[in-house]
């Protein structure tokens, strides 16, 4: 292996952090070596000699049962799942091409682990899902002024009439303007200087706002926190900070922005819900929750943490609906229940949410009592789309007939599809094992929820259909890489977080439920649930609900990111957009869901 493959590591993450003589010691230790095509470099349950990195060539990595799971190139790194476990291989590695690789020593990898944040932070992400805290504090310590910020402020030229800068500050709806010089921050006009020193001096509305403005304002950097911001507006008695990067202004924070950070609770969303008396109030509620979702990713908050708090609020609008319904149709003449399916029912809403519900009610209601249920299906369906849970597309909702009958009806419903697993059984029947009661009278849905599970369990038919439709989705590995991208269209060159990175591992937590008879819904809870009845090891569970966190995190900070760029959020991660850190690990991680997903096409619902 020549100088140069070796000369690689110094410029590649997480190499590129270690101390120089860190680095020094790592380079003379490493094993370089030569691997023929079709050669094998370990095999599976095999004791580990050390970290491999590819200088040079293409290696397969494969699962227990021979079934290759990704495809690596130059700069990438295998066998960190193993040394993190026990130090036994939980793949098997073989070289496609002659291959130069880089051994670093078990032993080396574990130091540099235990005595180098950036290392251990590298090699532990794909182990431990993000790297966030668990349960942060929801406040100004711990947010970035980026996040907080209003970016590219309006501006104006010191030129410029005091009278032309009142009319754009009304129009535009502002309380301030950036003056600049040359481009960069000369001053800041406000509100209160147009209102102190123009109006009240009977200046001309020709003055130029240079006169009146406060010249060298304070600022801060986009780095600084929002703690910084209240304490120099406190100070100072400010009401406007600037925001500015290398001399060049990006954005400005004002009183008004913390205040409305501050008020982005759930809790306080909650409570407004709770009190709107229309669906307008509850739209004006949700119109909102873009903000919260970017400020609970900026403080920290793990996906699952955002996620049930979002949901949380749509159960609460629902519930108002529902109780605003019932105010304009009268009391229901029976028994019912509003159940919520897909994301809502898994508690899993992100900010990219339609609407999927159905309505049960008791038995035996006469043809004037069903009737009741029509209008009022409508005006909750309505009042969702009205907050943004737009009218979903395969019109699974109460709205339609099909989906609003007596719990004997559902009760045929769940029959049939066990029995006669079609394709279009298999796909109802895994939106349906996703519903939760959001209100009415859950008894109704409690015993129908029990009886189905068991029978679901009971036919190995029907499950074995399940497993393998839980298989439709499969997550983007290829040869460049190992991600593959969208290659036409709208979304040319990026990857369905959703579509192809969290659902596969949502219908594999369904799967194990229906297995275990499991009445939980969420994911993270269905895995969990899964290990402590054996349904999966725990050595597989945990390597799945790890790079679970992992994918469904990366994809709420993706649309956390749009939204802060005045973009609607998606669902459509172009991989160009992370840090070879970032590819790495979410490269790692869909291998783990390719493998489970082999285990479970096996039979065998566990990775070794």
């Amino acid at each position: 292996m020549t100088d140069a493959a070796l000369s690689l590591l110094p410029h590649l993450s997480p190499y590129d952090a270690l101390p120089e003589q860190a680095l020094d010691d790592l380079l003379k230790r490493i094993e370089r070596t030569r691997v023929a095509a079709g050669e094998p470099i370990y095999t599976f349950g095999e004791t580990l000699k050390g970290l491999y990195v590819i200088a040079n060539g293409e290696v397969a990595v494969s699962d227990e049962a021979g079934h290759q799971v990704s495809l690596l190139q130059r700069e990438n790194s295998f066998a960190e799942r193993g040394l993190l476990r026990d130090g036994l291989a939980v793949t098997s590695a073989r070289a496609v091409t002659d291959s130069d690789l880089i051994c670093i020593p078990a032993d080396l990898f574990h130091k540099l682990r235990a005595e180098h944040e950036p290392f251990r932070r590298f090699f532990d992400r794909n182990r431990s899902g993000a790297v966030v805290k668990s349960q942060p504090d929801f406040d100004l310590t711990n947010v970035r002024v980026d996040t907080l910020m209003v970016a590219d402020p309006v501006t104006c030229a010191p030129t410029l009439p005091i009278q032309d800068a009142a009319r754009i500050m009304r129009d535009r709806r502002i309380s301030c303007l950036c003056v600049l010089e040359a481009d960069r921050l000369a001053g800041i006009v406000t509100l209160r200087d147009l209102s102190g020193k123009a109006l009240a001096e009977g200046l001309a509305p020709s003055t130029p706002v240079g006169q009146i403005m406060t010249k060298g304002p304070r600022v801060l950097p986009p780095t600084a926190i929002g703690s910084d911001v209240l304490h120099l507006m406190m100070e100072h008695r400010l009401g406007h900070l600037p925001i500015v990067s290398g001399g060049h202004l990006v954005g400005i924070v004002t009183q008004t922005d913390l205040t409305h950070f501050q008020a982005s609770n759930a809790a306080g969303f909650v409570s407004d819900a709770a009190r709107a008396e229309t669906a307008q109030g509850l739209a004006d509620v949700t119109a909102r929750i873009p903000n919260l979702l970017v400020q609970l990713v900026a403080a920290g908050h793990r996906h699952d943490v955002v996620t049930r708090m979002i949901t949380d609020i749509a159960d609460v609008v629902t519930r108002r609906l529902l109780a605003l319904a019932e105010q304009q149709f009268g009391p229901p003449p029976a028994r019912y229940v509003w159940l919520a399916c897909g994301s809502q029912g898994r508690q899993e809403q992100t900010g990219v949410s339609d609407q999927d519900n159905c309505l049960m009610f008791e038995d035996d209601l006469t043809e004037a009592q069903l009737a009741y249920f029509e209008p009022f299906a409508q005006f909750v369906s309505d009042g969702l789309n009205a907050c943004g849970y737009v009218y979903c597309p395969g019109d699974m909702m109460a709205t339609n007939p099909r989906w609003r009958q007596p719990v004997a009806v559902w009760q045929d419903y769940f029959k049939y599809w066990i029995a006669n697993p079609s394709k279009e059984a298999q796909m109802l029947a895994s939106v349906m094992f996703d519903l939760r009661a959001i209100g009415g009278d859950v008894s109704l849905f409690t015993g129908l929820q029990v009886e189905t599970l068991k029978a679901a369990a009971a036919n190995s038919i029907f499950t074995a259909h399940m497993a393998t439709n839980a298989l439709a989705h499969a997550p983007p590995l290829g040869l460049l890489k190992g991600l593959a991208t969208i290659r036409s269209g709208e979304h040319r060159n990026t990857i369905d977080m959703k579509l192809n990175g969290v659902v596969p591992v949502v219908d594999l937590g369904r799967i194990y439920a229906l297995q275990g008879e499991l009445d939980v819904v969420n994911t993270r809870a269905r895995l969990e649930a899964a290990m402590g009845q054996k349904i999966i090891s725990r050595s597989g569970g945990r390597d799945l609900m790890d790079v679970y966190d992992l994918v469904a995190q990366t994809r709420l900070e993706h649309q956390a990111t749009q939204i802060k760029l005045g973009k609607s959020p998606d669902n459509f991660l172009a991989p160009a957009q992370l840090s070879p850190f970032e590819r790495s690990h979410l490269r790692d991680a869909f291998v783990v869901i390719k493998t489970m997903q082999s285990a479970l096409m096996q039979g065998r619902g566990v990775l070794g």
